[in-house]
């Protein structure tokens, strides 16, 4: 898991480069909201052989066809970052820095999925 810190009214592409580096293993699926639909993005995770699963957005004028059986797992991520908003310390950010804060979110990952295997 990657994660990172952009300012609040950054929009979800222009974060994309941040967890997205060359230096992770190439996953066979992206799954992601519209935030993400640009013509940029499908290009690059078509070139490192990514199936980009992402709904349209409404004002796009080319239309692209995705799986609606793989967009329906995109719940599961969903759902996994609900719980982690539901740690008050990740939705109100008490915490000043962004080494700390993300610390925190790791923590708080490691928790969830601890819990989630031992039920």
């Amino acid at each position: 898991m990657r994660t990172e810190i952009t300012p609040g009214q950054t929009s979800d592409h222009l974060g994309f480069d941040l967890v997205m580096a060359d230096n992770l293993p190439s996953p066979s699926v992206q799954l992601a909201d519209r935030g993400y639909d640009t013509d940029s993005i499908r290009a690059k995770m078509e070139k490192r052989d990514v199936l980009p699963v992402i709904p349209m957005r409404k004002s796009r004028k080319k239309r692209i066809g995705m799986d609606r059986s793989l967009c329906r797992l995109r719940n599961l991520v969903e759902r996994r970052f609900n719980k982690l908003k539901n740690a008050r310390r990740v939705a109100t950010r008490y915490h000043k820095t962004a080494e700390s804060f993300l610390g925190f979110v790791d923590i708080t990952s490691i928790r969830l999925w601890r819990c989630h295997f031992s039920t």
